[in-house]
C-alpha cells in the first residue's frame, strides 16, 4: 500500500492538498473561495519559480542556499536604479535582474564545477558575500514604496485573463521548466548527471558541466524573482526574503524531488510547493499560534524526507534484486 502510493506521490500530494483545503473551507467557507484561491496561488507564486530552480540543482546532486539573498541582492539594485533613475523602463529593470542572477548562478556554478567544492559550502559563502553586498550598496538603509515608480510597483499587481501577472510568470515558468526537462537533451542529462554519474560518464555526459548550467539557470529565475518580490511588497532592505531558501528546499522534497540527484518532477515541484502556500494560509485563519505553524511545517517536512528515503531504498533494492537475478540466469546458460 505504501509503496502504490510512493508511486504517485503526486496524486498523493494533490488529494493532501484538496482534503487540508475543504477541511478549513468547512470551517471557514470564505477559505475556499474563487477570489481566495487565486489569492493564495498568487501569494505562492514566487515560491514556486524559486522551486523550480532549485529542483534542477538538486536533480544535480547539488544544493543551492544562495537562491533568497541573490533574490534580495538584485532586487535592492533593481529598486535603487529605479528609485535614482526612475525613467528606467520596467522591461530593462526586469531583463537587468535576471541577467544579474545569471552571473550569481554563474559564479556558484563555476565555483562548484572547476574547483570541486561541494555545493553546500559554495552557497553558504556567497550568500553571505552577497548579503554583504546589499548592506554595502543601501548602507543598511530601505527602499519603500515611496520612493518607487507607480511603474515599477504595477506589473505583479496587473491583472491578465483573470490572474495577476505574478501567477502568470509562475505558470509561464512551469511550463518553460517542464518542457525543458522532458524535451531537451540538456534537460535530460541533468536527471542522468545526477542520477547515476558512471552512466553519464560512458554516455558522454559532463556531470560538472551540467551541474553548472543547473545553478545558472535557478540563477537566472532567483534574478527574475528579485523583481518580482521587490515590486509585489514594495520594499527593499538588506533582509529581504532571509531565510526563504529554506521552505524552498522544502516545497522541492515535500514535492518528492529527491536531494541524492536524479529524481523528480516539475508536477511534484508545483504540489510542494501549493501544499505550502495552503499551510502558510490555512494555519493562521483557524487560529492556529505561529510556534504551532513552524511545528507542523516542520513535522511535514521531515515526513516528506522519511517517504523520499523510503523510496530511494525502495529502488536500491530493486535494483540490486534485478543484478542478482541477471547473474542466476547467466550462472544457467554457461
Amino acid at each position: 500500500m505504501m509503496n502504490a502510493l510512493l508511486k504517485h506521490r503526486e496524486a498523493l500530494l494533490g488529494g493532501v492538498i484538496v482534503l487540508l483545503m475543504l477541511a478549513i473551507g468547512s470551517r471557514v467557507p470564505a477559505f475556499i473561495s474563487p477570489g481566495n484561491l487565486v489569492e493564495m496561488f498568487n501569494d505562492t507564486a514566487i515560491l514556486i519559480i524559486l522551486a523550480l530552480g532549485q529542483m534542477m540543482v538538486l536533480l544535480t546532486k547539488g544544493i543551492d542556499l544562495s537562491m533568497a539573498a541573490n533574490l534580495a541582492l538584485t532586487g535592492m539594485i533593481v529598486a535603487l536604479i529605479n528609485f535614482h533613475h526612475p525613467d528606467v523602463p520596467v522591461w530593462a529593470l526586469l531583463l537587468l535582474a535576471t541577467a544579474l542572477g545569471l552571473v550569481m548562478g554563474i559564479i556558484n556554478g563555476l565555483l562548484v564545477w572547476k574547483l570541486g567544492i561541494p555545493a553546500i559550502v559554495v552557497t553558504l559563502g556567497t550568500m553571505s558575500i552577497y548579503r554583504g553586498i546589499i548592506f554595502l550598496l543601501s548602507g543598511g538603509g530601505w527602499v519603500n514604496a515611496n520612493q518607487m515608480s507607480a511603474d515599477f510597483l504595477a506589473v505583479p499587481r496587473s491583472g491578465l485573463f483573470g490572474l495577476p501577472v505574478l501567477s502568470w510568470c509562475a505558470i509561464a515558468a512551469l511550463l518553460l521548466v517542464g518542457y525543458f526537462l522532458r524535451y531537451s537533451r540538456s534537460g535530460r542529462a541533468l536527471y542522468t548527471a545526477g542520477g547515476n554519474a558512471t552512466a553519464a560518464y560512458y554516455t558522454g555526459i559532463n556531470a560538472g558541466k551540467m551541474q553548472f548550467v543547473s545553478f545558472c539557470l535557478s540563477g537566472a529565475l532567483a534574478g527574475f524573482c528579485g523583481y518580482l518580490w521587490i515590486s509585489r511588497f514594495a520594499v527593499a532592505y538588506v533582509d529581504v526574503a532571509n531565510g526563504f531558501e529554506l521552505q524552498v528546499v522544502a516545497a522541492c522534497v515535500i514535492g518528492g524531488i529527491s536531494t541524492m540527484g536524479g529524481s523528480g518532477r516539475v508536477l511534484g515541484c508545483l504540489f510542494g510547493a501549493l501544499f505550502l502556500g495552503v499551510i502558510n494560509n490555512a494555519l493562521p485563519v483557524i487560529g492556529v499560534s505561529p510556534f504551532w505553524q513552524m511545528a507542523i511545517s516542520g513535522t511535514v517536512i521531515v515526513i516528506a524526507v522519511l517517504l523520499n528515503e523510503r523510496g530511494n531504498k525502495r529502488k536500491g533494492r530493486l535494483i540490486l534484486r534485478d543484478a542478482a537475478l541477471a547473474r542466476q540466469k547467466q550462472a544457467v546458460k554457461s
